[in-house]
């Protein structure tokens, strides 16, 4: 626990060496009922959403045992694609095999990508949140298996979607995986067992969900952009695209707290303001929401990115006899016997095999894929994304939210997004000055 003004890990190894990173602004039907391939056959892919995020799985992707190749690209963003295609060829120069003419430019490029690998195919959804659910429901439509990042949709109507996706999806034996990667980890699901089964620190009474670092980035306009390439370049700083901070940057801190509960809140209320930042976006810069679960205990989440302020990425728990600290940035999780958590304290930390969770989440697809094993993780992805949601919608309006009420919302972030077109206004406009319209607890409608 420190003053810090990043996180420490970057989100995928591979990106590491990627140029990426310094590339900035230059520049059949469905209806199979047994959908897999054989452990010799090829398993074509298509990625969708060609930056770090998506370039990343696909790295992954194709790190896996058995035949696969890069099928198909798509992005919004001409310099995105070629920038992404080039470093995956570099590195995995036999498993790709996307000419231009399977490279697939604007809002629709996914709809080409997803019927270039066909039934059978793997599709990885890697665009802003926003667009997830819309993606998830054609790639189930058109019999292709799902690779779906974090998070899950930006709002209620969007996470029903994926989990009607799912439920079509199990009809058809597609498989589909979330990219809730802690899940996968081999630590992090030693602790909890040990927390869940062998009851070492007793109850479970208080949890604290942790992610405090400094400010999310935020990428000027270009000359000669429209408003709505800015808002997706920027994904992250506007509320339709991403469901906010504590929706896309909270989600695998909460969804662990959520499993270290054995399940999901029934409300939630809190506080989340726009206090130091002054980028032209609609981020809150601080969350804190507190959720309740079915039988009285509290999930205390906070999110916070300032910089110049004290720095924390992980996971507190409390019990009755004891405490652990584990979670998305705690790569050695410990137990302890006293709330103090002290090296003298310890009674528990991992001492097998510590995997690459992101590397891992793909292996177990692929070998569902390819031996006809169950897997579906879309009810599980989509109501940690839920989570989210719900804090959202307790910090903005500063209300009490049940779950039910949360999840039956009609309310859309970017109603009719599945007919946006590239040279439409954005789903939010700037006023006159140039600011973004701004959730206020108290006033704001959420539900």
């Amino acid at each position: 626990m420190k003053k810090t003004s990043r996180p420490t890990e970057s989100r995928r190894s591979f990106l590491k060496k990627s140029s990426l990173l310094a590339a900035g602004l230059t520049a059949a039907s469905g209806g199979v009922p047994r959908v897999h391939a054989a452990e010799e056959n090829t398993i074509k892919i298509a990625l969708i959403g060609c930056g770090g995020r998506g370039t990343g799985a696909a790295a992954n992707a194709l790190s896996t045992k058995g035949p696969k190749k890069l099928w198909a690209m798509a992005d919004v963003f001409p310099h995105r694609l070629e920038g992404s295609f080039r470093n995956l060829s570099d590195s995995f120069e036999k498993e790709v095999d996307v000419p231009e003419d399977r490279r697939f430019i604007g809002l629709d490029g996914y709809k080409h990508a997803i019927e270039a690998v066909g039934p059978g195919g793997l599709v990885l959804l890697c665009t802003g949140p926003a667009f997830r659910p819309i993606h998830v429901e054609y790639a189930v439509d058109k019999g292709a298996h799902v690779f779906m990042e974090k998070s899950f949709g930006a709002d209620s109507p969007g996470v029903r979607k994926i989990l009607a996706a799912g439920k079509k999806a199990e009809q058809k034996n597609l498989k589909i995986a979330g990219g809730l990667m802690s899940r996968h980890s081999y630590a992090l699901q030693n602790c909890i067992e040990q927390i869940q089964e062998k009851k070492l620190i007793g109850d479970c009474i208080t949890c604290w969900a942790y992610r405090e670092h400094g400010p999310v980035g935020f990428s000027p306009k270009p000359e000669g952009w429209s408003e709505l390439a800015h808002q997706i370049n920027n994904y992250s700083c506007f509320t339709w695209m991403n469901g906010t901070f504590l929706l896309d940057w909270l989600i695998h801190n909460l969804d662990v707290s959520c499993w270290v509960m054995g399940g999901w809140p029934v409300s939630a209320q809190g506080h989340g303001g726009r206090q130091v930042r002054q980028f032209p976006d609609q981020q809150f810069d601080h969350f804190s929401v507190e959720y309740t679960f079915p039988n009285g205990t509290r999930l205390q989440a906070q999110g916070r990115h300032q910089d110049n302020t004290w720095g924390f990425f992980g996971i507190v728990l409390h019990g009755s006899k004891g405490s652990a600290v584990l979670g998305e940035g705690i790569s050695r999780p410990k137990i302890f016997k006293s709330l103090n958590q002290t090296d003298e304290n310890v009674i528990w930390e991992h001492t097998g095999e510590f995997n690459n969770q992101y590397q891992t989440e793909h292996d177990i697809l692929f070998d569902a894929i390819r031996n006809d094993k169950k897997h579906n993780e879309t009810e599980r992805s989509a109501n940690a994304a839920m989570v989210g949601i719900l804090g959202r919608m307790a910090a903005e309006s500063g209300q009490l939210i049940t779950w039910d009420q949360a999840m039956s919302s009609t309310r859309e972030l970017a109603p009719g997004l599945e007919n946006l077109k590239w040279d439409d206004p954005a789903p939010v406009m700037p006023d006159a000055e140039g600011r973004y319209p701004i959730a206020m607890p108290g006033l704001t409608e959420v539900l």
